[in-house]
């Protein structure tokens, strides 16, 4: 080999090692990006058992699920066009959904799901359940709540059922509110919070026999709860309504934003990082424990109604089939 094609070939080398080595310095795409599945209608729940394994769901009984981290959905038909309202696994093979008056289970990891019956239909006095959140603290212990309504839909008491059977059996428990309750949470076996309509929020210390009023300061609806122990927790719904909390609810504090769309989810990956989504494809991010958010780019003006955190991945979805994965 002459030394012109040596040294042509040695430019041709160094030319491509630069290339790689350009390519390697630039970090991976951070942020929100939009998805779709073929859902007709809104999406309201999701949950994630990996980041691989995932499910969506919502109107009309659409459940669908994800086994490659979202790239492709596939549908599982329930039969049943009851709204799907929030999905729960207790592990990766056990799992709850609640839609409408309906609960299904899963044992497999979500492959099949089965109706089971919690309720007799006596047991309302001709009004109909509507299940909205559903948890598992252990193995044992479960709870639903919701509403019940009228035959002109129209709510008229406050539900909560609880079971010390693994769902083999279930029982109402009596509390201190009429109005509707939207979602739930546990840290423990014993310490639980629920949120719902006019700013109610019931909490038990003693595995859900008993639930007592806490002073939310707010009378907007509150759509969801979460808690990271027993002592720090958040709150959030109607008109931009963000509430925290430092000693389990004794005290809960308003949050100013300057963000004045309706909040319907809020989760938290660690003690410091938490995220918000809610109407008009609002999503907002604290790094302080709460006490402060940022508005973060959703690349969507489809209301989002719900959202799966994780330290390093994260999912909301919305209306109109709308999916939003977050990569760290």
């Amino acid at each position: 080999m002459n030394k012109a094609k040596t040294t042509g070939l040695k430019r041709v080398l160094l030319i491509a090692c630069a290339m790689l080595l350009s390519v390697q310095i630039y970090p991976a795409q951070t942020g929100w990006s939009v998805n779709r599945t073929k859902a007709a209608g809104d999406l309201v729940a999701v949950h994630f058992t990996s980041s691989e394994n995932g499910f969506v769901a919502g109107d009309k009984g659409y459940l669908a699920f994800t086994k490659d981290g979202g790239r492709n959905w596939t549908q599982h038909d329930l039969q049943t066009d009851e709204n799907i309202n929030e999905i729960y696994f207790r592990n990766d093979s056990n799992g709850y959904l609640v839609a409408g008056k309906k609960m299904f289970i899963t044992r497999d990891g979500g492959r099949s799901w089965q109706e089971t019956k919690i309720y007799k239909t006596s047991d309302f006095k001709g009004l109909t359940p509507e299940f909205l959140s559903i948890r598992f603290p252990d193995k044992k212990l479960g709870f639903v709540v919701g509403s019940l309504l009228n035959k002109a839909d129209e709510v008229v008491d406050s539900l909560v059922m609880r079971t010390n059977d693994g769902g083999e059996t279930w029982s109402r428990v009596a509390v201190a509110a009429k109005a509707e309750l939207y979602h739930l949470d546990f840290v423990n076996g014993s310490d639980g919070w629920i949120v719902g309509d006019k700013g109610i929020i019931l909490t038990t210390i003693d595995g859900g026999f008993t639930w007592i009023k806490q002073k939310s300061g707010s009378d907007k609806p509150l759509y969801n709860v979460d808690f990271r122990d027993k002592s720090e927790g958040y709150a959030v719904g109607g008109k931009g309504t963000v509430l925290r909390t430092e000693d389990g609810g004794e005290l809960w504090e308003t949050v100013k934003t300057n963000f004045p769309a309706t909040f319907l989810r809020v989760d938290f990956a660690d003690d410091k990082n938490g995220w918000i989504v809610g109407y008009s494809g609002t999503i907002l991010r604290s790094s302080d424990k709460g006490k402060s958010w940022v508005k973060q780019a959703s690349y969507t003006k489809e209301n989002l109604y719900g959202l799966f955190i994780t330290k390093k991945f994260g999912w909301a979805v919305g209306a109109s089939g709308a999916v939003l994965k977050y990569q760290k």
